[in-house]
């Protein structure tokens, strides 16, 4: 009995801990059913991956350093802004709530004069890669979520070193979770080489580390601070399919100009709080009123040491679309303000496509983004699978002018933890390319009906719905 009683104000104590700690609404309820109806297990694994362990890590350190990075830049970054804005402002009038938010929310700027490309898979992306490296004279940073000691891995570390004995200064940034698979030899050929390399958040014990939150979920390539590259490829030889049977369809963006100043930005703030040393933050980092072509490029980021700018971002850009939407993630399980202005869209006339892996990589974020569809399909949404393989590009394009390509998944962990990067593009050019790939891709598809999605078992859908009540936590 004393057992009991000890067991159910502990549970009360968690459950108002729980109240009182997690802000997002969705995740308390989910954090207070597994408490209640998972007894012992469900505290485990709030402890485990509920709790902030880092929260003051995060919001006190990381925004100083970020602040000290900032200071550094400051004036340019208002400069290259405001000038962009008296140049274009009827060029992104229709955007404008947009660019003013991401500006405003997170110093990031609207840069122009600046060539972009789009790459498609890691065909296209390591070519372009290697071909830009091969001319660094300055400098090269990378981030990356994934890097793999494979065929791919090494060629590019070959590469690296190599710069490096010729004087130029690397830095590598890599995600100790999601680089598992780097090795120990790999990283120590890495440093022995001369390349500066270090972990974003350093994990100890990496069995107890499974989706454990802020992850840098970033892919960035920059080169002598005036070309830079981001997008869904990470480092590893499955993204170059070697493999026809196992297709990875992806895509990723180049850009030349001073769009690469804010991912520099970006970029020594992680290193800064990374390495805990502040290097001599030059002028030779940062492109200065070079012109290298049409686009007007900003970047929308988010992470535990900023505000949501992505999901923010995203909402305002949708609701000010008039006449298409085209949407391509390989993990749909968006926040409610997402998915709200995705219908709103919807239902307004405007012509809104989502198209997603048949099949994912995991049962229940599979099931999970599957119990939001038949919501969409009801709001006039058009769905289509991705058949051909796996589909883990992060692209968006409203009407003729904006495109989004990035590292960001359209699900709560992009969204509201990870450290992410999107470069929206506000360029005709690079929107008709986005849809050329889209209209290809559909061939690739199968589109579902309203009518067919409704047919599936009742048990299937039951199993949707209950990974859909732990999509806030996975």
């Amino acid at each position: 009995m004393g057992l009991e009683v000890l067991y159910l104000a502990a549970i009360i104590f968690l459950a108002g801990k729980i109240i009182m700690d997690t802000k997002n609404t969705s995740k308390t309820l989910a954090y207070l059913m597994l408490i209640i109806f998972l007894p012992v297990v469900g505290i485990i694994i709030y402890f485990v991956f509920g709790v902030n362990y880092r929260k003051n890590r995060f919001y006190t350190f990381k925004i100083e350093r970020n602040e000290q990075v900032y200071q550094a830049v400051s004036e340019y970054i208002r400069e290259t802004h405001h000038k962009t804005l008296e140049s274009h402002k009827e060029d992104i009038d229709q955007f404008l709530t947009t660019v003013n938010f991401l500006y405003n929310a997170g110093h990031s700027p609207l840069s122009q004069g600046n060539y972009a490309e789009v790459l498609i898979n890691g065909e296209g992306k390591f070519e372009k890669v290697f071909e830009v490296l091969e001319k660094a004279v300055h400098h090269i940073h990378l981030e990356y979520y994934i890097y793999e000691n494979d065929g791919i891995g090494n060629r590019l570390a070959d590469l690296l070193i190599r710069k490096a004995g010729e004087g130029v200064i690397v830095r590598f940034l890599y995600d100790d979770m999601g680089s598992g698979k780097i090795g120990k030899k790999l990283l120590k050929r890495l440093k022995e080489g001369g390349v500066q390399v270090s972990p974003v958040n350093k994990i100890t014990f990496r069995l107890l580390a499974n989706r454990v939150n802020y992850r840098d979920h970033r892919k960035i390539i920059i080169v002598d601070g005036a070309e830079v590259f981001t997008g869904g490829i990470n480092v590893s030889d499955k993204y170059i399919n070697p493999n026809p049977k196992q297709y990875w369809r992806d895509v990723h963006l180049y850009m030349k100009g001073e769009a690469a100043f804010y991912f520099q930005f970006l970029f020594f703030s992680n290193w800064v709080f990374a390495t805990e040393k502040i290097p001599e933050i030059s002028q030779l980092y940062f492109t200065k009123k070079r012109e290298e072509g049409t686009s007007l490029i900003q970047t929308a980021a988010s992470g535990p040491d900023t505000k949501p700018s992505i999901m923010l971002s995203t909402t305002s850009a949708v609701l000010s679309a008039k006449k298409r939407i085209y949407i391509v993630t390989p993990y749909f399980i968006p926040v409610e303000t997402v998915l709200n202005a995705i219908k709103q869209a919807a239902l307004s006339g405007v012509d809104v496509r989502l198209m997603v892996p048949k099949s994912g990589d995991s049962v229940i974020v599979n099931a999970a983004a599957y119990s939001y569809y038949e919501e969409l399909l009801e709001n006039n949404v058009r769905i289509f699978f991705y058949k051909k393989g796996f589909i883990h590009a992060k692209t968006m394009l409203i009407d003729d002018q904006f495109s989004s390509v990035g590292t960001a998944n359209m699900d709560v962990r992009s969204q509201e933890l990870n450290f992410e990067v999107n470069a929206l593009v506000f360029d005709q050019k690079i929107n008709g390319k986005l849809q050329d790939l889209f209209h290809e891709d559909m061939n690739d598809c199968e589109e579902i009906s309203l009518e067919f999605w409704r047919k599936r078992p009742k048990s299937k859908v039951f199993f949707e719905h209950m990974a859909r009540l732990l999509s806030p936590l996975i």
